[in-house]
C-alpha cells in the first residue's frame, strides 16, 4: 500500500498538478498565485516536498505526477479503511451509508461495481 502522508495543503495542491498536467513551473506558479493566493517561493516549497515524497516531479522545468490521482486517492481511501474500521470494507461502506440515504439508482451503480469486481471463490 502507498504511504503517502500530505496534509490538505499539499492534497490540494497535488489537485492542482493533477488537473493542469503536464504544467510548466511558472504557469504552476500563476495558478497557485490565483487559486490559493500562495506566493512563488511556497508554490516552488511545496513542490519540492512533493517531489521528494515521489508523488510529483519537476523535469525541466516541466510539472507532473509520479503517481496518478486515482491511485493515490485509492490508497489514501485503503489506509482510512485499515486505521479507521480495522480494514473492514463491510464496515466502512456500513458506517458511510448509514448516513446517507442511498437513491435506487445510487444503490444499483454500487451493486454494478460489487458485481464487477467480486472476485470468483
Amino acid at each position: 500500500m502507498i504511504d503517502f502522508e500530505i496534509g490538505a495543503v499539499q492534497e490540494r495542491f497535488a489537485d492542482i498538478v493533477w488537473a493542469n498536467e503536464p504544467v510548466g513551473s511558472g504557469e504552476l506558479v500563476k495558478i497557485c498565485e490565483k487559486e490559493l493566493k500562495w506566493k512563488k517561493s511556497t508554490t516552488y516549497t511545496v513542490l519540492r516536498k512533493l517531489c521528494e515524497k515521489g508523488l510529483l516531479k519537476n523535469e525541466n522545468g516541466i510539472v507532473s505526477s509520479i503517481v496518478p490521482r486515482e491511485v493515490f486517492y485509492s490508497a489514501k481511501s485503503e489506509q482510512i479503511i485499515e486505521e479507521s474500521f480495522e480494514g473492514s470494507l463491510p464496515s466502512f461502506v456500513a458506517a458511510f451509508i448509514s448516513r446517507k440515504n442511498l437513491t435506487a439508482q445510487e444503490a444499483e451503480e454500487i451493486q454494478k461495481m460489487i458485481d464487477a469486481f467480486k472476485k470468483e471463490d
